[in-house]
């Protein structure tokens, strides 16, 4: 389970974050991936070439590098999340002209090639995504993906039995399944949730007064259930302020997944372990930093695309390290 959102600020920064939840052990690391670095396609072996230079939280795993998330230089954002359900892959085909890629791959390939919507929408008349177990889940692990360019412009990826398909996201909002036009439909039947107090009102001769603040509220989905955090997240997005800066945007970001975040032991999958958030991550992606913290340890941390000494003309994989920090309670 995931929830991700976009944001702006006044001065028309863009943003984009994720709640990264999972029931698997995993240990992200944060990489800085440079311009033409090469790397093999999981399903065919192809050799793919990076075009931009990107920075994303992934794990390394069998030989494998594949990214939950991450921003690359031109302000291109994105994210997967799981899409229990609905996804539908491709087998492997040999005379096919396409560029054959595991799911997991897909990310890292948009990430590397893509710097607006219009070059996703291209991606997808190109790309043919192939069922393939990854070495965390060991399943062909269902995903749907987020992605903006740096204006803000977002839109949702998808890859079902109808197709393979590109949405316009102007909510800017994406948790799991049911697919992304399902979730739009279902907002909807929250047409009377507001966030102005209710008044009093009167049910013939008896006065009914809002017995405390948030009234408005009332209807507004509390559980963790996809439905219900696709719901509440586009509710809280759409009426909370507008940050002037990219610190109070910073702060927004956190504060806006902090309701739709799971502790662990809420949730408990069919296999008798925890579904829950294991980190949150947002990026600025006018300036390609990156913030997060984790489910150990709230003290957000930053790093960016500039970070380590990659460059250019540098090929080399640049791995900042694990993003499970030690805990550190700093005095007042």
């Amino acid at each position: 389970m995931c929830t991700s959102i976009t944001m702006k600020t006044l001065q028309n920064k863009s943003f984009l974050g994720r709640n990264m939840d999972f029931s698997h052990d995993i240990d992200p690391h944060l990489f800085i991936v440079p311009r033409q670095y090469i790397w093999k396609s999981a399903a065919d072996m192809r050799k793919i070439t990076t075009r931009y230079k990107f920075i994303g939280i992934g794990q390394q795993l069998e030989g494998l590098l594949s990214f939950f998330d991450g921003v690359n230089e031109t302000g291109f954002a994105a994210a997967a999340l799981y899409f229990s359900g609905c996804a539908k892959y491709d087998s492997l085909y040999q005379g096919t002209q396409k560029i054959q890629l595991a799911a997991f791959d897909f990310l890292k390939y948009i990430l590397g090639r893509c710097s607006t919507v219009s070059d996703v929408k291209q991606a997808v008349k190109e790309v043919s995504l192939i069922g393939k177990a990854d070495p965390v889940t060991k399943t062909s692990a269902p995903l749907h993906w987020i992605a903006a360019e740096k204006s803000g412009r977002c839109v949702v990826i998808e890859k079902t039995e109808k197709g393979f398909n590109v949405f316009e996201n102007q909510i800017g909002v994406l948790a799991n399944a049911p697919d992304f036009s399902w979730h739009m439909t279902n907002l909807n039947n929250y047409t009377n949730v507001t966030s102005i107090q209710c008044e009093n009102t009167h049910w013939g001769e008896v006065k009914l007064s809002a017995p405390s603040q948030a009234g408005g509220t009332l209807g507004l989905p509390g559980g963790f259930a996809s439905p219900e955090r696709f719901v509440r997240t586009a509710f809280i997005k759409k009426h909370t302020y507008t940050p002037p800066d990219d610190n109070s945007a910073v702060g927004l970001c956190f504060q806006c997944l902090k309701s739709v975040s799971i502790p662990k032991g809420v949730i408990m999958t069919g296999r008798d372990t925890s579904d829950f958030t294991l980190y949150t991550a947002f990026m600025n992606q006018e300036k390609g930093d990156y913030f997060v913290n984790t489910h150990t340890n709230q003290q957000i941390y930053k790093a960016s695309i500039n970070d380590g000494k990659s460059n250019q003309w540098n090929q080399k994989l640049i791995d900042l390290g694990s993003i499970f920090r030690p805990v550190e309670f700093l005095p007042i």
